[in-house]
């Protein structure tokens, strides 16, 4: 299998919560930009909450006509530097027209994705993958990203879910963890990595770097 060098880049308190409301008031969130710039990930990878929230316009897509794809496939719309990949495994959100985008969408969804919103996908020029029964086979997604769309270089911005999923299917090369100067300590908040079986394996990294902001940020980077 052919797969781009996956690195999941987060920022987190020192409890290691994600919340996104509360990410945004931590002293060293600026330092979150500039930290993905210097990782050089031209394609990020994004779930459909945070697309819902931060990417998509507003409403859901509804078929007139249910018939699903039931196939693996791909359409490449643009051969792009880089992509705003999407996880959006039923193909629910609207989109704008992505034919002037310089990192233009693409979709990533399941067979049971509707042929009707592939055909919406393709006249709003953008590209889509299809791969897994009932949920994503990300790593046939991946497989097709480094080949077809020739992605060498990817970075995972999602949510915990997405990172678990990655971090459990082995696709995740680095882990790339800013942490600003401040705790969380809510009950039941979201962690970088959540939902792995009671009983997995601890998985052991190796430290590549530690760095500290001026706003006493640290930024730390291990290998998986």
């Amino acid at each position: 299998m052919s797969k781009p060098y996956i690195i999941c880049h987060m920022m987190m308190s020192v409890d290691g919560r994600v919340d996104c409301a509360m990410t945004s008031k931590l002293p060293g969130v600026e330092d979150y930009y500039q930290t993905l710039d210097e990782l050089n990930l031209p394609t990020t990878v994004s779930g459909r909450v945070t697309a819902e929230l931060e990417m998509a316009n507003p409403g859901f897509f509804k078929p007139k006509n249910q018939e699903i794809f039931g196939k693996s496939g791909f359409s490449k719309k643009v051969d792009a530097q880089g992509y705003e990949v999407i996880l959006d495994t039923k193909g629910k959100l609207l989109w704008p027209n992505a034919s002037s985008m310089k990192k233009p969408y693409l979709i990533i969804t399941s067979e049971r994705v509707s042929k009707e919103y592939l055909d919406y996908l393709d006249q709003q020029n953008i590209s889509w993958i299809v791969c897994g029964h009932e949920h994503i086979d990300l790593k046939q997604a991946c497989d097709i990203l480094s080949r077809e769309f020739h992605v060498e270089r990817m970075g995972i911005v999602g949510d915990p879910a997405i990172n678990t999923s990655f971090l459990d299917q082995g696709l995740l090369d680095e882990i790339s963890l800013l942490i600003g100067s401040g705790i969380d300590g809510r009950k039941e908040m979201p962690s970088v990595f959540d939902g792995l079986k009671i009983d997995h394996d601890l998985i052991h990294l190796k430290l590549l770097d530690v760095n500290q902001f001026d706003s006493d940020a640290i930024w730390l980077r291990y290998q998986v």
